[in-house]
Parts: C-alpha cells; structure tokens; sequence
C-alpha cells in the first residue's frame, strides 16, 4: 500500500491536469475562432451599409422654383453652384438613417446585442467630421482593444461624378471585442469551470478517502499490536500463577495458595476491563450509548473514582488535591459512564506521569454550567498529540519502549460521554510539564 498509494496519487494528478490543461487549449482555440468569426461579421455589416451609402451616379438638378433666384445671366452663377454641389452622405443620410442601417445589418449577421460607434469623414479631414454618434471619440481613443473599421465610400468608376466627389470614409468603433467573446460563450465556460470544479472535488474525495483508509489500515495494526500486548502480559501470568499453583510447597501453604489465587483474580480482572474498554468504544462508535440520566453530584462522583486509584497513587508516590470550589455540583447525567470518565482522565494522568507526579482535581459553576478540570505535572505532549488526543485508537508516541498500558480509547470514550451530556472538553498541554483537562457541562437547574 505503501509503494501503490504515491503512484495512484501520481496517476491521478497527471490525469487531472492533463484535462485541464486540454480544456484551457481548447477554450484559447474556441475564443480565437469566435473573435475571428465576430469581426468577419462585423466587417460584412459595415461593408453592406457602405454600399448603401455609396453616392448616386447621377445628380438630379435642383428644383429652380424653392431654389433659384431669377437673373439676367443664363446659366447664372447659382445654377451652376448648385449642380455643381458634391452629394455627399450628409447631404443624403442623417445620423439617425445611418445608424439604423448599421443596427439592421449587425442584426442581420447575428449581431443583435453588439455595440458600436460610428462617424464619416472626408478624405484629407481626419478630424472633420460630417457626421458621428456620441460616443464615438471616446472609442476611437483605444485602438487597441476596441475594434475600428473603416470602409471607404467611393463613386462608382465610371460614373459621371468620378474624380468630383471627394472620397468619404465611413468608421465604425466596436468597444472591447473580447469581452464581447467571452460575454457570448459565458455560459460554455461557466459549465466548464463547473466541470474541472467537480474533477477537483472528486479528486479530493478519491485521495482523502485513500488517505484514511491508508490511516485505517495504520490504526488497525497499531490497535492489533496493543490488543496482543495487553492481553499477552496477563494471560502469561496467569499461566505461570497456575503452574505455581500445582507446586506441592505451594498447596502445602495456604497463604502462598491466596497469593497466587489473588494475582490469577487480578488479571482476570484487568482482562475484563480492557474487553469492557472495547466494547465501549465499539458502542459510541455505533453511537449506542444509552444513557441512564439522573441527578447527580459531580464531587461525590469524583470522591469515589478517586477512591479507586488510591493504591496506584500510592505505589508511584504520587499525591492528588481536591479544590472543589463549586456552588453547585447537581448535574443531569449517567451515573456509569460519567463516573467512568473521570476515572479516564485520572487513569491517562497516571499513565503518563514521572515521578512525583501530582493531580489538582479543580471544580468552578457558573449560572448554566460546571467546569471540571483535571490538571497533572506529567510528560505532556505537543501540539500535534493535543490535536489528535481524542482520535480513537490514537496514542501519543513513546518510541519503542511500550511502557503505557491500553488501547488509545480511554480519551475518544472521554469525548463521546461528553458530548454525550451535552457538554465541551478541551484539552491544554504543554511537552515535559503537564496536560490539563477541563469539562464544561451543563448544570441541572430545578
């Protein structure tokens, strides 16, 4: 699993990126062809107007009753001004025309919701415009991201006004072209995005998943070795109690007799406690635990556990202090699993002491709730055994010296009682001066 693991992860990473990196070329591609599609039917449309705006071939002469003013001279001089006059597009088309021919032809071409700006000028006159719309000049000042076109509207060759008509230019400004692309394939990219979006996420589910399965298989054979050495050391004395027992000299003796019965008894018993300590946890992993609640008093509870260890304080040299400062110590709880949880946190205190090794028991209430805090001066742990302290199976490293009795289920049970009663557990620690435990739960009022 070991070897496998890196390259499934390996495998699964290339894969991801390759399809990602497929989609982002085939995105670039599809944009390119989009705009290069988007301004082939923009030129079409504004070269279709043009066409129309192109000048007539013949000029018809200007009606001599609203225009002429009688003279003596025949052709007089105003006559021939006003044949003459050049029919350029102003003089044919208003602003309010032209705009609307280019409005149809970009609706025409597909172009229904494109902007534009537009303006025609006089070859030579740049600056002088016969006609333009508003927003024009504030397009043309960037060329770069706005696409300009420019058709030029020319007399037909061979027409009779051929080299008397100026040439006149027709421009049209469409603002920021790319972003009229990618407004027009919004919905294609969103889905995408919303693809590679669900390969991340499945590929987060696939390697969170290998990873607790690979923590799973890790736990088991850590629960495994600790199971083996617990209820090896027991069942090794009870077999050699045994043989003592078929010893002549020891039957003979009847204290030697109770001695030996007494130690077959003792481990009996702590072979019981470690297959409750199982099935326990196997029940608040089920989330089976049924819990008998009644009012109780937290300090007499703690009397009585601690009650318990007294000869285990006692062989280690060790001393605990009781500072029950709460008002009120009446809480709604199982009288069972709560006792057991603070003979956990006394047992964890005592397994993971040096020598002088001294336990403050500590009570405070509160208006809703009672704090206990069960505080020791033993190894300590760091920040990463501290996060990971109520993980079931977990047990903080002691190199290969297996000096600490259990499971690593004491402190998982501990928090699945806790939020049992509806209550917080926290834990503060500090490497080589002590760990500290404080439960807050919640008081019983009447």
């Amino acid at each position: 699993m070991k070897k496998i693991f890196p390259i499934i992860i390996i495998l699964i990473t290339l894969s991801l990126v390759g399809i990602i990196l497929i989609q982002v070329s085939w995105f670039s591609s599809m944009l390119e062809n989009k705009e290069d599609e988007l301004n082939m039917h923009i030129i079409t449309s504004v070269a279709e107007v043009g066409g129309q705006l192109t000048a007539e071939t013949n000029v018809t002469l200007p009606s001599l009753k609203n225009t002429l003013k009688p003279t003596f001279n025949w052709p007089s001089d105003q006559i021939l001004k006003e044949f003459m006059k050049p029919s350029t597009v102003s003089s044919r088309y208003t602003e309010f025309m032209v705009n609307e021919s280019l409005r149809k032809s970009f609706n025409n071409h597909g172009l229904k919701d494109t902007p534009f700006e537009f303006a025609v000028i006089l070859d030579g006159a740049l600056m002088d415009y016969e006609m333009k719309s508003k927003g024009f000049i504030n397009l043309l000042k960037d060329t770069v991201r706005n696409k300009q076109i420019i058709y030029p509207i020319e007399v037909p060759t061979g027409s009779s006004l051929e080299g008397l008509i100026p040439a006149e230019y027709l421009i049209v400004m469409v603002p920021n072209i790319k972003h009229i692309v990618r407004s027009q394939l919004r919905w294609m990219i969103a889905g995408a995005c919303l693809f590679v979006l669900i390969l991340l996420s499945a590929f987060y589910v696939t390697v969170s998943a290998l990873l607790r399965q690979k923590k799973l298989s890790e736990i088991k054979n850590d629960f495994i070795n600790n199971m083996t050495h617990e209820f090896k050391t027991p069942l090794a004395t009870i077999s050699l109690a045994v043989d003592a027992l078929r010893n002549e000299k020891v039957l003979e003796s009847k204290e030697k007799l109770q001695y030996f019965s007494g130690v077959i008894k003792e481990e009996n018993k702590r072979m019981n406690k470690q297959v409750e300590t199982i099935l326990q946890a196997a029940l608040s992993d089920r989330q089976e635990i049924q819990l008998n609640l009644k009012p109780i008093h937290v300090h007499e509870v703690i009397h009585r556990a601690l009650d318990n260890f007294s000869l285990q304080l006692q062989e280690r040299n060790a001393h605990a202090n009781l500072l029950l400062n709460a008002h009120h110590d009446v809480i709604n709880a199982d009288e069972v699993h709560f006792t057991n949880l603070i003979s956990n946190l006394i047992d964890n205190a005592i397994k993971y002491s040096r020598e002088n090794l001294v336990i403050n028991i500590t009570t405070h209430s509160s208006h809703k709730s009672l704090l206990v805090r069960v505080e020791d001066n033993g190894i300590g742990m760091n920040k990463e055994t501290a996060k990971r302290i109520f993980e079931k199976f977990y047990r903080a490293h002691t190199g290969n010296v297996h000096n600490v009795k259990g499971f690593g289920l004491g402190l998982s049970y501990v928090k699945s009682i806790v939020d049992a009663h509806q209550g917080k557990i926290r834990v503060d620690s500090v490497q080589g001066k002590g760990t500290a435990f404080t439960i807050d739960i919640p008081l019983m009022h009447a």
